[in-house]
């Protein structure tokens, strides 16, 4: 039996928080994952370092923020100089796998072919796409392998990718692996804007589920938003769903369960077109709350982690259940003392959100609250940061979970948004981006009502409904690179 356990990443694409029966929802469409999370470890309250496809994945393979890996918007490249879990893994004697969409390939020709072997992250198996989205639909799916050779896989498009990596463990399970599997799923499909699920997941989901933010918001969506494409959009889960299920049955078959990570979560968000004109980069929940699942070797029985976390800490907290020393390039942080019921290494309160290509502006999520900022005249697309921002948003997610009404300004709620700015200028220079301005949001009061009306140390004021596009991300997203 190998000493050392194998790794399987499963990375789903665009997939709410809120699509899992673990959070609530009623529409039955993620068994597996709320097995995984039941079973194992569920970190209740998880969040994107980055609500944009190509940075995400920068800080889930490096376990840095993303303006740290140089990935801060879409069409940069990973550098092959990183640190990344594959050659963190691969030095420690294991054999490495990348399957599926990449979207770190930093160029229009690699979103057209394959991949440079010095773009890739150090994987040794490769069969991938830069952009899944433009090179296949649902029941045509290209990938390249490791000598840049085009594969026509065959089936549905998610049951495709999980075959290969079905596949993959069959073949190699004699030594340690790191597999990591990314899915498009439930990524929209660019060119037709819409969810192609298999044939019958749509119409079992139509009209089953609509959560509470975009029953609100819906109506304002761009195309219909929701209303039109959420039969799709949980059709596609249900089949990613399904196809995680056979890739848990190959380990059991396998003898492979107990000594094997398996983990589920996602790049980001979606919002459908209710915050701004696409479908995230957005500080709000719909954007950066993503779900996480883990099970197997070390998070069997781990239980719910209801602290809010990271995914940047992804890379180093598999490193760590391996056994394996986490590199000191690493930002992110080891959450296993927190699955081993610790209280985990000390850190500020909150996670931390970069936001880029629409504006660029950062966040923090606090268990209560969400205060993000914008910078001033800066260019979205071509700067990584600013040395002055502005207050833009904040909510008391507590008795406003569906983030509608901004409270940014009113000066009642002044010494909870200083206490969040000072939060975020820490986070900001943990990240390595230094202190910069932050202006107050201006002034402002709510049908003559006095905003300074107090229940004990926070502020609380009774409301009337915000039009949410008030609150929304500022600008308009450059929708480049697919995601």
């Amino acid at each position: 039996m190998n000493a050392l356990p194998n790794v399987i990443v499963v990375l789903t694409d665009q997939q709410r928080w809120d699509t899992t029966g673990v959070h609530g929802n009623p529409a039955g469409a993620t068994p597996e994952f709320d097995s995984m999370a039941q079973g194992g470890t569920h970190f209740a309250r998880a969040f994107t370092p980055q609500p944009v496809c190509g940075p995400a994945r920068a800080s889930l393979q490096t376990g840095k923020w993303a303006t740290q890996a140089g990935v801060f918007r879409n069409g940069l490249p990973l550098s092959g100089g990183e640190t990344t879990l594959a050659s963190v893994f691969g030095d420690a004697g294991y054999r490495t796998a990348y399957i599926g969409k990449w979207h770190l390939g930093g160029s229009d020709a690699a979103a057209a072919g394959p991949v440079p072997v010095q773009y890739r992250g150090g994987y040794q198996h490769w069969l991938a796409s830069d952009l899944l989205e433009f090179t296949s639909d649902a029941y045509r799916t290209v990938l390249w392998d490791e000598s840049g050779r085009p594969v026509r896989l065959v089936g549905y498009r998610s049951d495709a990718v999980l075959d290969e990596a079905i596949r993959f463990v069959a073949d190699h399970h004699d030594r340690p692996f790191l597999l990591f599997v990314s899915l498009l799923e439930p990524h929209h499909q660019n060119e037709t804007d819409d969810y192609p699920a298999p044939s019958g997941y749509r119409e079992r989901f139509e009209g089953r589920w609509m959560p509470a933010d975009l029953a609100a918001l819906g109506p304002l969506a761009a195309g219909g938003g929701p209303h039109r494409h959420l039969g799709g959009y949980l059709g596609q889960i249900k089949r990613v769903d399904e196809g995680v299920g056979r890739l848990r049955d190959a380990l059991r078959s396998l003898e492979l369960t107990e000594r094997t990570v398996l983990v589920w979560t996602a790049d980001h968000g979606s919002h459908f077109r209710t915050r701004n004109d696409e479908y995230k980069r957005s500080a709000h929940d719909a954007s950066i709350r993503v779900p996480w699942a883990a099970t197997g070797y070390g998070f069997t029985g781990g239980g719910r982690v209801g602290r809010p976390v990271s995914t940047v800490d992804l890379a180093p907290t598999l490193i760590d259940a391996a056994g394996l020393p986490v590199p000191a390039a690493m930002t992110g942080r080891s959450l296993m003392p927190l699955v081993r019921g610790g209280a985990g290494e000390a850190r500020p309160e909150g996670v931390y959100v970069q936001i880029s290509e629409s504006h660029v502006g950062r966040a923090v999520r606090t268990g209560r609250w969400l205060y993000a900022v914008t910078a001033v005249d800066a260019d979205p697309w071509n700067e990584a940061t600013s040395d002055r921002y502005r207050e833009t948003e904040l909510y008391d997610v507590d008795t406003d979970p569906h983030q509608l009404e901004n409270l940014a300004g009113l000066s009642g709620h002044r010494p909870v948004a200083n206490r969040l700015r000072e939060r975020l200028l820490e986070l900001m220079a943990d990240a390595g981006e230094g202190r910069p301005a932050i202006e107050e949001a201006p002034s402002r009061v709510l049908d003559g009502r006095r905003p300074d009306t107090r229940v004990g140390e926070l502020p609380w004021q009774e409301l009337p409904f915000a039009h949410a596009r008030n609150g929304g991300a500022p600008g308009r997203a450059r929708d480049r690179g697919g995601s």
